[in-house]
């Protein structure tokens, strides 16, 4: 998910969205522990989309 695509969600949804990839990341640390993944780049692109979401969350509440 690109940034422009994440800047057309509402405050609500980013806040949402944020924990519902939170969850499936600590998933798939938890399963790449115990099954390595077969591309274990899904955790790296994970962590991004994260920060991602964080960075826009913040930036809105600095516009406030």
């Amino acid at each position: 998910m690109k940034a422009a695509e994440i800047r057309e969600l509402s405050t609500k949804e980013l806040e949402e969205k944020l924990q519902v990839e939170i969850e499936n990341s600590n998933k798939m640390k938890l399963n790449h522990s115990i099954n390595p993944l077969e591309n274990p780049n899904v955790i790296k692109e994970s962590r991004k989309k994260i920060a991602r979401i964080q960075t826009i969350l913040r930036e809105r509440e600095l516009n406030k």
